[in-house]
């Protein structure tokens, strides 16, 4: 007997500023999405350079002093994206090839997956109908649909 279909978990992949949100700024908006990662609807996949890039921006100025106000050092976020995130091996180049190259990664695991992305650049957005076409649902909300 196979479990109902909302009962297996769905891969996503968030792009770094829904990380943020989510990690960081802790945005209301981010609280289903917390709660489907936390109850294992939802399972997040990155790469290593995913969180490469995370920890690059966990460093600049504007974010470290929000991080220093809250009392969060940057070693405690990086623990919380290492506990939440499943990291996955590199994926191939995808077909569809975005503006900014700093989110090729993003769109590269999504396609390999054939999963959910969540994202809030413009660059990936505009991509929504190509991706599609490769299974790959892109939302702009933090909450999955």
């Amino acid at each position: 007997m196979t479990p109902p279909e909302d009962a297996c978990p769905k891969a996503v992949v968030l792009d770094t500023n829904v990380v943020l949100d989510l990690l960081v700024f802790a945005d209301a908006s981010t609280e289903p999405l917390q709660s489907a990662l936390g109850r294992g609807r939802l399972v997040w996949l990155a790469t290593a350079a995913m969180r490469d890039e995370f920890e690059c921006v966990l460093g600049y100025p504007q974010i470290a002093s929000r991080l220093a106000l809250a009392g969060a050092p940057a070693t405690r976020v990086l623990a919380r994206f290492d506990r939440q995130a499943r990291i996955v091996a590199p994926p191939p180049r995808a077909p569809v090839t975005c503006s900014d190259p700093d989110d090729q990664k993003f769109i590269d695991l999504a396609v390999s997956r054939r999963c959910l992305l969540l994202t809030k650049d413009a660059a990936v957005l505009k991509l929504r109908k190509k991706l599609a076409g490769l299974e790959v649902a892109v939302h702009p909300a933090l909450a999955p649909p």
